[in-house]
């Protein structure tokens, strides 16, 4: 009796080995695979911007990057007695100014110099659903708890993603044609969307990748982590107490399989010693 519905996930035609160097971008899951990677020793910078969760905010943080464009005061608000970047987690924000300020730069200097010679780039998406800043217009990565009546949330189109996201991916291509881009949809729900507008905002992300492997199909991949957490850890055991984020479990389950997809067997033997 299967009491499952595995997700077949064959074997890359490419290896991630402890001698590839990575750059992460995304949502809370980013951070998840992130860690383990970190834990056994790859060559990884996870989120340098931060945790990102929609595909605007991600492709604005890269193509800042691309442009070497690195931040000033001008790019920080205040509020609530620190100053914030609105590309970035509330995790860079700072009572100081210039603290705010160099904490960013410094870590956009370090992904910058890494994204040039990035083997692999892992992206997350987490929703469709973006909030724009009205007193700009400009998409925030974090709105830093501003009121909500300061901003305006849409939800991103298929079009949009796949057309913002071919531009980006060219301009990789252009300087680093051998790169890889993972991309995955965060198996996270976001139910304060409602449980449709969640599976809607999903979908939207499902085809825009789709389109982008149909585009590059020779740098541009999916790792099926929603698929996983959906059809075949279904079960509640595989989530934390709040119902929605997976549990460590599930965490160390995927992980599992991501391996399965894309280490090496020398990469395998390395991390079996950890």
């Amino acid at each position: 009796m299967n009491l499952q519905t595995p997700v077949i996930l064959p074997k890359a035609s490419f290896d991630i080995t402890h001698r590839s160097k990575m750059l992460l971008f995304g949502s809370c899951f980013s951070e998840n695979i992130g860690s383990k990677l970190t834990e056994n020793k790859f060559c990884v910078n996870v989120n340098p911007y931060g945790v990102l969760y929609n595909p605007d905010s991600i492709y604005n943080a890269i193509n800042r990057l691309l442009d070497k464009k690195e931040f000033t005061q001008k790019d920080f608000i205040h509020h609530n007695q620190s100053y914030h970047s609105f590309m970035h987690h509330g995790s860079y924000s700072n009572s100081k100014l210039d603290d705010a300020l160099g904490k960013v730069n410094k870590e956009f200097d370090i992904a910058a110099s890494q994204l040039e010679e990035a083997d692999f780039l892992l992206i997350t998406f987490g929703t469709a659903y973006i909030f724009r800043w009205n007193d700009t217009g400009e998409i925030v990565g974090n709105c830093h708890k501003i009121p909500a009546d300061q901003f305006t949330r849409e939800r991103l189109t298929v079009d949009q993603i796949s057309t913002s996201w071919s531009y980006l991916i060219t301009r990789l291509l252009a300087s680093n044609p051998n790169l890889k881009i993972l991309f995955t949809v965060s198996p996270i729900r976001h139910f304060k969307d409602g449980a449709h507008n969640n599976q809607l905002s999903k979908s939207i992300l499902h085809l825009s990748i789709d389109n982008l492997m149909e585009k590059y199909p020779a740098n541009a991949f999916y790792f099926p982590a929603f698929e996983i957490m959906m059809d075949q850890l279904r079960d509640y055991r595989f989530y934390t107490d709040d119902m929605l984020h997976p549990s460590q479990l599930a965490q160390d389950y995927i992980w599992k399989r991501f391996g399965e997809a894309y280490f090496s067997q020398e990469t395998h033997n390395i991390t079996a010693q950890w």
